[in-house]
């Protein structure tokens, strides 16, 4: 397969990934989480070269929240695309992915990425210990990164005095219905957090 021009890249558009997506994840009866080549998501995001005026109508920031999560495209029902809009300076707490993939694309900004591994502590156990980091990373505009809970935790933050905005496929959506874990850095102690809730769908707020 020849490579990409910039031309091919211009050419595919949000709408043309939201497509992408649906057909590799396969339709509601489709693969589930542990059949995901998370390598050839990954790299249908890669393709998609940042455009605002296609994703602007998903841009609902809040100066009260540390980020925004609004609905793009469910696919297949066994996933969730969502542009998530960063306050300046906020972030994230460190959380888990309740068991699901989950691959982020920078489409304004930048976001540091601090990944840790998973707690010794346990609730039965009065020892607290704080969460050790096994790498950090900044990520620039159109540059894609890969997570899972396999890997370790991680926290999101936005580093600077404007807002930045990502793209990002959870798959399945497990903590929008399930929610998530999120993790006392200090203590490595976590909270259970009912489910992920949206700021908007589909480019609408209600």
């Amino acid at each position: 397969m020849p490579g990409l021009t910039q031309e091919n890249h211009s050419q595919y558009t949000l709408e043309a990934l939201v497509e992408s997506l649906r057909e590799k994840l396969g339709p509601c009866s489709g693969i589930n989480s542990e059949d995901v080549n998370e390598k050839e998501l990954q790299s249908l995001m890669e393709r998609y070269i940042s455009n605002e005026a296609e994703w602007r109508k998903y841009f609902f920031p809040s100066s009260s929240h540390a980020y925004t999560r609004n609905l793009v495209d469910k696919g297949n029902g066994k996933s969730n695309l969502l542009i998530l809009v960063w306050s300046p300076g906020k972030g994230s707490p460190v959380h888990d992915h309740a068991n699901a993939h989950c691959i982020m694309k920078v489409l304004k900004g930048r976001l540091t990425e601090t990944r840790y591994e998973w707690p010794t502590v346990h609730l039965n156990n009065d020892e607290d210990r704080p969460l050790n980091i096994i790498g950090e990373k900044t990520y620039e505009e159109n540059q894609v990164t890969y997570m899972c809970d396999k890997i370790g935790l991680h926290r999101i933050s936005n580093p600077d005095d404007d807002y930045a905005v990502s793209l990002h496929l959870y798959t399945p959506p497990n903590a929008a219905v399930y929610g998530c874990h999120v993790f006392n850095e200090n203590t490595g102690r976590s909270t259970h957090m009912k489910k992920c809730g949206l700021y908007s769908e589909y480019g609408h707020r209600e």
